[in-house]
């Protein structure tokens, strides 16, 4: 158990929703404030009872000895002040980002004198909001915990602790190592999406409905990832810039060296690299990441 008594959640969508579903399964005791800048979604939480209590404002935050803002990256700065008045001094601050340097930095400038401890669940899905969220979200996924290096250890183990209680597998890393492992397994794919989809909306020789028509195949895949929150995926973008270039660069000279490999007919470098890509997705069905299920576990509609 992690020993935290009294948890508060700045933003209350996907993943804010789903920590406050895992919290109340796992950890019954644990006292669960929620905050939300938008009245609807205030509303919407408190129906649902997902949290003990749920504000707008942050005078309640004095309560809670964990808080973890789950808001998008380029909002933390902005955040981190407005709480800052009102966080308990022995609070340890946390985050869901899945950015950590430049969240790290701006946690740092704003709460001085705070234990800051940045987090990432390395889970989600394209929908968003109060609604969205589920208590399983984090179950089996990793959770990398990225301090700095001043950080207090015992404060490490707790926000650790406590992402164990909620099901996840926890990892500790440098920041700046983490957003370059994240540019490649996560941030680049979305830009590949959110490009490949682009495109084909752009062509004036297929029609929307053909795309649409035609989506059982790979670009439907893509169509889920490209539906994600468009803040948040700007704001990752924007903050993790340096990383997600040069892996962009790196992307660019590997499908500059496809593009001459199709063009000269030569299949064997086809072949080798095609081969090498499916055991990396069979490495990540052993590891637990995903299901082996036909058509990614999806259940067809004549089912």
């Amino acid at each position: 158990m992690s020993g935290f008594h009294h948890l508060a959640l700045i933003g209350m969508g996907l993943i804010g929703s789903s920590i406050a579903r895992a919290a109340r399964a796992a950890l019954p005791d644990l006292a669960i404030s929620g905050f939300d800048s938008d009245a609807a979604t205030v509303e919407r939480v408190s129906a649902l009872g997902l949290c003990d209590q749920v504000h707008q404002d942050y005078a309640a935050l004095a309560e809670a000895d964990l808080v973890i803002l789950c808001v998008p990256v380029g909002a933390i700065g902005t955040v981190a002040s407005d709480i800052a008045p009102h966080l308990h001094k022995n609070a340890v601050i946390s985050d869901v980002g899945s950015c950590k340097a430049s969240v790290l930095a701006d946690l740092a400038q704003q709460l001085p004198g705070h234990s800051i401890i940045p987090a990432h669940p390395v889970a989600g899905t394209e929908k968003s909001g109060p609604d969205a969220g589920f208590a399983s979200l984090f179950a089996g996924r990793w959770c990398i915990i990225t301090p700095p290096d001043n950080a207090n250890i015992d404060d490490v183990q707790k926000v650790s602790d406590f992402w164990t209680d909620l099901g996840a597998n926890v990892e500790t890393m440098d920041a700046e190592h983490h957003d370059m492992v994240l540019a490649v397994t996560s941030h680049l794919p979305h830009l590949i999406a959110y490009t490949i989809v682009g495109t084909a909306s752009d062509l004036e020789d297929v029609t929307r409905s053909e795309v649409i028509k035609y989506s059982a195949g790979g670009f439907r895949d893509f169509t889920r990832i490209a539906a994600s929150n468009p803040v948040m995926w700007r704001d990752v973008f924007m903050s993790n810039k340096e990383a997600v270039l040069a892996m962009l660069q790196r992307f660019t000279e590997d499908l500059t060296a496809l593009q001459r490999a199709i063009r000269r007919d030569e299949g064997d470098v086809l072949e080798e690299m095609f081969t090498r890509t499916r055991d990396i997705r069979r490495n990540i069905i052993e590891e637990g990441q995903d299901v082996a299920a036909p058509d990614f576990g999806r259940e067809r509609k004549d089912q």
